[in-house]
């Protein structure tokens, strides 16, 4: 192998080692071998970014950040969230010529298993920006959660502040008069983000030149109210975000005048086969948005995974999703009281599609909503922040084999000791259960989902804090915690070679 080859070898593994969730392969274009050749080594470093979390004065804000106990880079670590309009290093800029301003962190993880928390109150709370390196760096995992008491889009509003990325799709924004949602733009970077944003509806794209071009300057945020980019209303879209140069978390944050709001996070990527998991079992109507980004129409068969089995909803066992179009469809209360995930497959030829559902609790005056976006599988191991002694249900969904998980329970964020139990899920069932709760809890912890043999599971979390007879949750869905990447062998060599 010759020194340049080396070289590329080093540099795209260098880069997944840092972003957590590219996957690095030998550059001879032989995937299998690659694939063969690669291991599993835990991140050296990861940043998140949490989104501004409200304008109201009325609203309680509150974070929550945990890194699993693992094989991280050495002793050493640390990890951080900071306002995104500060720099993150006091380290200096232009040279010799002095150094950045040091600014003190908003919240600060110090040790693997311990959640750390921290609040905000009113409306001047700002984007968070964080890094993660060393020992604190695989899995790192922080949750933002707000409470809003009163006026539109009251109710529990949380998301997991996410990685940067140049490719989001969001199924079940709206635009409709009794919406507003904004989707928030944050970039982590040292130089500006010029990003775009398509809207596609019932009968395509929609044309829209002001989404065109949106500068977000280097660690910054930016709203962007989406009704303003459609020239009329508008129930049910698909928005599309891309990077042209830069980086940009983004996420959209729903707010509606009776039903509440939450944050409704981007899809997974797009798949012929997907799993939208955790239902609550007392939801009063579920709508199911999905759009086909490819060539091809896709025809889905629509599942529901019960706690017993598979279920095709009356009415809806298939589901035409024309190319370039938005499709919707209403499912009622399609849990009937029980768990339940839903599982899109597809019936011919299979097509590309991302997909979401918003789910609402409640009647009458009392509703609450929430998104479940598309997610993949746990994976190695996914992490969840902010949990509580009451309020926190765990939906577990086997779409194919039947599956065993080791769900762990950390520390407390002012005490208490660990628990961990494990769960069959059996294939194309949902199991949902009450999370288990840490010895001697005080505070906030967090929970972990392991894989120990069996099928791929598809996890999520419902957290609800009712009050005043309204059934205020969030639901965040668990895919893998980004805390190994896949090494070539040529590089872990290099890395034996330099110790």
């Amino acid at each position: 192998m010759n020194r340049t080859t080396q070289s590329l070898i080093a540099a795209a593994a260098a880069l997944a080692a840092v972003t957590g969730f590219a996957v690095a392969n030998a550059p001879d274009g032989s995937g299998d071998d690659g694939a063969k050749a690669a291991a599993r080594l835990p991140v050296e470093r990861t940043s998140l970014l949490c989104p501004v979390p409200s304008a109201s004065d009325l609203a309680e804000t509150s974070y929550a950040a945990f890194t699993p106990k693992g094989e991280g880079s050495g002793d050493a670590g640390k990890a951080e969230l900071l306002p995104a309009t500060q720099e993150l290093t006091d380290a200096p800029k232009g040279g010799a010529h002095g150094k950045e301003k040091a600014v003190k962190p908003f919240l600060t993880s110090k040790t693997p298993g311990k959640p750390v928390t921290g609040e905000e109150s009113g409306g001047e709370s700002p984007a968070l920006l964080g890094t993660a390196d060393g020992r604190l760096a695989p899995g790192w995992t922080v949750q933002q959660t707000t409470k809003y008491a009163v006026g539109s889009g009251r109710g529990l509003q949380g998301t997991n502040c996410t990685a940067p990325g140049t490719d989001f799709w969001f199924p079940g924004a709206s635009t409709a008069k009794d919406r507003s949602d904004y989707v928030h733009l944050t970039n982590p970077d040292d130089s500006a983000a010029v990003v775009d944003i398509e809207l596609y509806g019932k009968d395509g794209a929609i044309k829209a030149e002001v989404g065109q071009a949106v500068q977000v300057q280097p660690h910054s945020s930016v709203p962007v109210l989406l009704s303003t980019l459609a020239p009329k209303e508008q129930t049910n879209i698909t928005m599309h975000v891309t990077a042209r140069s830069g980086r940009v978390a983004a996420a959209v944050q729903s707010s509606d005048d009776k039903l509440g709001g939450d944050w409704l996070p981007a899809s997974a990527d797009p798949a012929s086969r997907v799993v939208l998991p955790g239902i609550p079992k007392d939801a009063t109507s579920v709508r199911l948005v999905a759009f086909a980004p490819g060539a091809d129409d896709a025809d889905l068969k629509v599942q529901l995974a019960s706690p017993t089995g598979l279920i095709s909803p009356a009415g809806h066992a298939n589901l035409h999703v024309k190319s370039g179009m938005t499709t919707a469809v209403d499912l009622g209360d399609v849990t009937k009281g029980e768990a339940g995930s839903l599982i899109l497959t597809p019936t011919q030829e299979a097509a590309p599609v991302v997909a979401a559902l918003r789910v609402t609790r409640g009647k009458g005056a009392d509703q609450e909503t929430a998104f479940i976006p598309a997610t993949n599988a746990a994976g190695t191991r996914a992490t969840v922040a902010d949990n509580r002694a009451k309020g926190s249900t765990l939906s577990l969904v086997a779409p194919g084999r039947t599956g065993k998980v080791r769900v762990t329970a950390s520390e407390g964020s002012e005490g208490g000791s660990p628990t961990t139990k494990t769960y069959t899920v059996k294939g194309g069932t949902t199991l949902g259960v009450q999370a288990p709760v840490p010895s001697g809890l005080k505070g906030t912890y967090a929970l972990t989902v392991e894989p120990v043999s069996g099928g791929d599971v598809h996890a999520s979390r419902m957290l609800e804090d009712p009050e005043d007879g309204i059934p205020m949750f969030t639901v965040q869905t668990l895919p893998d915690d980004r805390g190994t990447v896949s090494v070539p062998e040529a590089e872990q060599d290099l890395k034996v070679l330099q110790k």
